[in-house]
């Protein structure tokens, strides 16, 4: 009989689940996309039940794959698009408005207002968060105060809140169970991460009832069980983690000082901190790296709103190319003094400059370019992007010079190189490019007794390809100079 841990990846614009063996080989992968939604400017929704069919749908047809007689599920990792919120009906676990997704910016007034208010710097030193619409309670706070009577049921215990994985998990166990882990909890802005729990000053402040909030677990932790009509069996959930989180897991930095960026629909660089949540000068966040036995172990945190949903815009918006791919071929053609700079704040900008109200522009255009300037650029500004974040982590005293990167993004071997060349610094890209499936199989595998230590996962880690800037520091600080001209031109302040 062969045994595997199921991991589901629920995305901003798929999801996907994935078998691991017990050495934490990828076995199978099947992988479903779901429709965005944009009602208005800056708005972005999701329809929880297409969240839950993908994810659904998705997990039968690899489990599938698997003979029933010999072969068994033994784990369920989740991880998950953070800060997206839901909120439904405690009995009948119906939603009552779509999912609020993390990219989503309606909240602006209302962050404007709390900052106004003076609540930044109490906001910040619970929560290691900058107040600003990217996170979960000015979005529970919308739904209660716009959609008739839920401020009212949720008073009297009917609604319950959750981010995508207590919704996942209270799907899959028959509303059993409404839970969430630290990582998740940490993005929301109602959780001190230095006492691991709910605040209840927050919650006043945001008028939520606490009876709405799911229990905080460890990531590595029981969470329930997958009721048996799903898999055939009963399957026991034990690993829960935000994508990115459970990106730096799956990439084996649990030393402090070690880094990864994932590049997704997203950019993000997470930074190790050990056991010390640094409070940022520099606008960069604190978060839950990861919690595991009760001890939480701590991250710094940038986030870049678009990265991959640049070259989507290229292919779908502009049709400029037809296929993602066709990026790095179109880059390796471009002459890297093209001169174009392409700033892609479609939904404000995130780390450090967190400006909800920014907008994209192109900049340097001439009648000599083309559709690959244009591509490049967008290629580049992933990087200028990251570059931001190192920049802010240096001057917290926490410089990256090795990076681990993962994500959609990262098979483009151009823009890895360019990447380093930016940054200054060796850029690591690993064997599996599932890291954030494998980071949910992981923690699940500790919890089961397949994985002994964080140091035998460690010595899982492999380096497939590793980039080294071939690039002068001359020539790296001019570009840099001009894309932070460019970022300047778009600021709403």
């Amino acid at each position: 009989m062969a045994y595997y841990i199921l991991s589901i990846d629920q995305g901003t614009t798929s999801s996907r689940s994935i078998l691991f063996d017990l050495q934490g080989n990828i076995v199978h992968v099947e992988q479903q996309e779901f429709e965005q939604y944009f009602p208005e400017d800056g708005r972005v929704e999701h329809k929880p039940d297409d969240i839950w069919q993908s994810v659904l749908n998705t997990t039968k047809a690899v489990v599938e794959k698997i003979d029933a007689k010999q072969d068994k599920v033994i784990a369920i990792g989740i991880a998950n698009q953070r800060e997206t919120t839901l909120v439904w009906d405690r009995k009948t676990g119906e939603p009552i408005y779509n999912a609020i997704v993390w990219q989503d910016r309606r909240t602006s007034v209302m962050c404007e207002g709390l900052k106004a208010l003076g609540k930044e710097e109490m906001i910040r030193r619970k929560t290691g968060l900058l107040i600003d619409p990217y996170f979960s309670a000015t979005k529970i706070s919308w739904i209660l105060n716009e959609v008739p009577g839920a401020k009212e049921r949720a008073h009297r215990g009917e609604l319950v809140f959750g981010t995508v994985d207590s919704y996942l998990l209270w799907k899959l166990t028959g509303g059993e169970e409404h839970r969430t882990d630290a990582t998740n909890a940490s993005r929301t802005m109602l959780f001190n991460i230095h006492t691991q729990t709910w605040d209840d000053e927050l919650l006043e402040l945001f008028d939520i009832s606490k009876a709405m909030l799911p229990e905080v677990m460890d990531s590595s932790d029981y969470f329930g069980v997958c009721e048996s009509h799903y898999l055939g069996y009963g399957v026991p959930i034990l690993g829960v983690a935000g994508d990115q989180q459970a990106a730096l897991f799956g990439q084996t930095c649990f030393r402090e000082g070690m880094a990864k960026s994932t590049y997704g629909t997203g950019c993000f660089m997470m930074l190790n901190t050990g056991k010390n949540a640094l409070v940022s000068e520099n606008r960069l966040l604190s978060t839950v790296a990861y919690r595991l036995n009760g001890v939480p172990t701590y991250a710094l945190e940038g986030s870049i709103f678009v990265a991959g949903a640049t070259i989507q815009w290229l292919r779908d918006g502009l049709q400029l190319i037809k296929k993602a791919g066709e990026s790095e071929s179109l880059a390796k053609q471009t002459s890297l003094e093209h001169g174009v700079y392409m700033v892609p704040a479609f939904t404000g900008l995130g780390a450090p400059y967190w400006d909800p109200n920014a907008r994209g522009a192109i900049f340097g255009l001439t009648r000599d370019t083309g559709i690959k300037e244009i591509v490049t650029a967008g290629l580049q500004s992933v990087c200028f992007q990251t570059k931001d974040l190192q920049k802010a982590m240096e001057a917290d005293g926490e410089r990256p010079d090795v990076l681990r990167v993962d994500g959609g993004m990262v098979a483009n071997g151009w823009l890895m190189q360019f990447l380093s060349d930016i940054l200054g610094a060796t850029v690591d890209r690993s064997t599996v490019s599932e890291t954030t499936a494998l980071g949910v199989a992981y923690l699940a595998g500790l919890k089961a007794g397949v994985f002994e230590s964080l140091e035998a996962l460690e010595k899982n880690w492999q380096c497939e390809v590793r980039y080294t800037p071939a690039m002068t520091k001359e020539k790296r600080d001019g570009f840099y100079k001009d894309w932070c001209k460019s970022v300047r031109k778009v600021q709403s302040q």
